[in-house]
This record gives C-alpha cells, sequence and structure tokens, in this order.
C-alpha cells in the first residue's frame, strides 16, 4: 500500500472529507475549503445488524436518501457512503478532494495538533487504546478502511485532545503517585477539543477582539458535555480528565463523583469492574436521575411538576454553576461564558439558570435575548454586562477540515 508519506495533493484540491467513525457508526461530510460550502453529509448506523440504515443529505439540493439493510462493516459503509457521494457528482475519486480528515478520540501528549496519518501515527494511535478503549479502536477502523480505499490521498488525524494539551502541568496532574501515573499514562487530557477550539474563536470574533486578546469559559452542553477556560487562545483547564467522565452531569454519565463510590460499589453491591463502569458511563448523569436524557423532555416534565425530573435539572445546573465559578477563579478576568452543542444552543432555562445568581462575576442573561433562536453566534447578555454570555453554535466537521486542509495545503 502507498503510504500517505508519498501521496500528494492534486494542485488546486480544495474538498475535505470528514470521517467521524464510531464503534457501529459513521458520520461524513463532505466540504468546500474555497468557501467553506457543505457539499453532502450522511449517517451510516447500526453497521453489522440486519437493520443497517445510510441516510445521505446533498447539501447543495436536492433530497435526502436512505438505504436500509445489513452493511456488514466499517469497509462496507464507507463504499456506500462512497457510491451516494458519486451519485452527486462527489465521488472519492474526484480530484478536487485534498485529503480526509479523520476525527480522533485520543491523541495523548504526542500529538498536540493535526498530523498526516502514517504507519508509525497509526500505530501510536493504537498504542492509545487503553486510555481510550470505548473511541480509539473505531476511529482506527475508520482510517484503515480510508487509507484502502484511497492509498494515494492524504490522510489526516484531528485529535479531540490536542486542544487541551496546553493546559499547564498543575491542571492536568491527579495527585497521585507520579511513578504509578506515567507508568500508565494517568493524566487529565479532556475531550471535545475541536469544538473548544472552534468556539472560543467564534467567541472572540463575536466580540470584535482576536483570540489572543479574549479569555472565556466554554460550556460544551450536549449528551456529552464538558466546559474549559480558554486564556488568549489556549486552553488552560478543562473538565473532562484521563476519559470523557469526569466533569459536568451528562446524558448518560455521572462526571464528578467520589472515587470511593466505585470500592465501595464492589464491596458493598459485589458489582463488577465492568458493572461499575456500565453504571457510571451509560446509566448515570440525568437518565439515572430521572430517567431521561433529551433536555427537552426532562424540561416538560419540570413544567408538569415532575419532583425527579427538577431534581435532575437542579443537579445538573448546580454542577454549571460550580465550574463557571471555578473557572472564573482560574481565568481571573473572563470576557464571555460561551454556551454551545445541542442542549447549550437550543436550551434557553438551561442557560438562564445556569446563569442566574451570578450577577457578581458580572454575569447577566436578558430573558428576551435568550429566547432567541437563532443558527447564528449571538450575544444574549445586557448592554450594561461586564462579562458577555453568547450562544455560538459549534462546528465541529468545519473545524476538522480547516485543519486538515490547512496541513496539506501547506
Amino acid at each position: 500500500m502507498t503510504t500517505p508519506n508519498t501521496a500528494a495533493t492534486t494542485p488546486g484540491a480544495s474538498r475535505v472529507l470528514v470521517l467521524n467513525s464510531g464503534s457501529s457508526s459513521v458520520k461524513y461530510q463532505l466540504l468546500d475549503m474555497r468557501d467553506h460550502t457543505r457539499l453532502a453529509s450522511g449517517l451510516v448506523e447500526r453497521i453489522g445488524e440486519e437493520t443497517s440504515r445510510l441516510v445521505h443529505t446533498p447539501l447543495t439540493g436536492g433530497e435526502s436518501r436512505e438505504r436500509t439493510g445489513r452493511i456488514a462493516d466499517h469497509e462496507a459503509a464507507l463504499k456506500a457512503a462512497a457510491e451516494e457521494l458519486a451519485a452527486d457528482g462527489l465521488g472519492l475519486d474526484s480530484p478536487e478532494l485534498a485529503a480526509i480528515g479523520h476525527r480522533v478520540v485520543h491523541g495523548g501528549l504526542r500529538f498536540t495538533e493535526p498530523t498526516v496519518i502514517t504507519d508509525e501515527v497509526l500505530k501510536e494511535i493504537e498504542r492509545l487504546v487503553p486510555v481510550a478503549p470505548l473511541h480509539n479502536p473505531a476511529n482506527i477502523t475508520g482510517i484503515r478502511t480510508a487509507r484502502a480505499l484511497r492509498p494515494d490521498l492524504p490522510q489526516v488525524a484531528v485529535f479531540d485532545t490536542a486542544f487541551h494539551t496546553t493546559m499547564p502541568e498543575y491542571a492536568a496532574r491527579y495527585a497521585i503517585d507520579v511513578e504509578t501515573a506515567d507508568a500508565h499514562r494517568i493524566r487529565r487530557y479532556g475531550f471535545h477539543g475541536t469544538s473548544h477550539a472552534y468556539v472560543s474563536r467564534k467567541a472572540a470574533e463575536l466580540l470584535g477582539s482576536a483570540p489572543e486578546d479574549v479569555n472565556v469559559i466554554v460550556l460544551h452542553l450536549g449528551n456529552g458535555a464538558s466546559a474549559s477556560a480558554v486564556a488568549g487562545g489556549r486552553c488552560v483547564e478543562t473538565s473532562m480528565g484521563l476519559t470523557p467522565l469526569e466533569g459536568l452531569v451528562m446524558g448518560t454519565r455521572s462526571g464528578d463523583i467520589d472515587p470511593a463510590v466505585t470500592f465501595h460499589l464492589k464491596r458493598v453491591a459485589g458489582m463488577s469492574a465492568d458493572e461499575i463502569d456500565e453504571l457510571l458511563n451509560k446509566k448515570s448523569g440525568l437518565v439515572g436521575l430521572c430517567g431521561d436524557n433529551d433536555m427537552r423532555e426532562i424540561r416538560r416534565r419540570v413544567d408538569e411538576g415532575d419532583e425527579r425530573a427538577a431534581l435532575a435539572f437542579d443537579i445538573y445546573v448546580h454542577r454549571l454553576k460550580k465550574y463557571i465559578g471555578a473557572y472564573s477563579a482560574v481565568l481571573s478576568r473572563v470576557d464571555a461564558v460561551v454556551f454551545t452543542a445541542g442542549v447549550g444552543e437550543n436550551s434557553a432555562p438551561v442557560r438562564e439558570a445556569a446563569i442566574a445568581g451570578l450577577e457578581e462575576l458580572g454575569l447577566v442573561v436578558d430573558a428576551d435575548l435568550n429566547a432567541v433562536r437563532s443558527g447564528e453566534p449571538r450575544l444574549i447578555s445586557p448592554d450594561y454586562a461586564r462579562v458577555a454570555v453568547a450562544v455560538v453554535p459549534t462546528d465541529e466537521e468545519l473545524e476538522i477540515a480547516g485543519q486538515t486542509f490547512a496541513l496539506v495545503d501547506n
């Protein structure tokens, strides 16, 4: 196989295919980086099952197309996606395709920026599997499949952890035995990095400033949720740690918890390590507290007087307030608190509740501005507020495509 060391982008090529490979799914977007136009997007889900499904959307016009039936593996999934792209005249054999950009969840300390994938790079991503067993194996499968389909094309890994590698050592280290931590790569890495990078930069633009002149707190609130403190464009603190379990209350993850809870569950409840892992990652958070992890449904239940839903909402918001306060202390000066991702962009009650009572920190939300629904970056704080509160829609695919194209174009 030709390695990406010898692969070359066709002069003038400007398209980037972004792949996000999960354990049983592949999300993809094709973008033209000349004007950031989205040409197509799609999702292949339930790979390996009889009920596999592919939904392809040509974003330059035309209806979405769907195909169902068994898609055996990731290779078949990518080939099916390539067929749909080709049907729109956007095939993977196009000379306008400059590169394929891959979302890779864990890059450890070695990968601090987007990286052209070579055999050695792939081996290092494999060596990181023990610290990202749920994510890196699927990312690796996607990379191998794409390299097999287009061995002549540069393939670039963009790492979720890369943006957080600028954290100072005192923020990244856990207070455990240093030799043990180093031997097993135990430290705080952080995740959602492409989102935090994109949103913090867009927030600076919204404020009319350069990223290096702005300090922001970014709240990425989706089913997975994380916070970051970004000083002058560099991450100095983030809520997720060795894994995406640490930090905020999430859809199905507990977030911060006393580590001794795991020992207690093993000793008293007789639970195995795998059972505890499943409890904290898949049966906790909002779904563990009230049975729902959809914030819209939780708010509906709150409005109807459901006490379990109200408690879940209050716990969720309380954790947000703690992180806003802590990161305000870390940054000393905060220019903006920014909400993003599914809940952050769409749930006005969450934004209102998270900021309520923080007037002494300079934070206020304007009720009318907060109620506006828009896909554009916007301020939701009044003009007199000392610290801006903003909503900035995230765009991780565009960020991955931008980093990929900048690397291969250079």
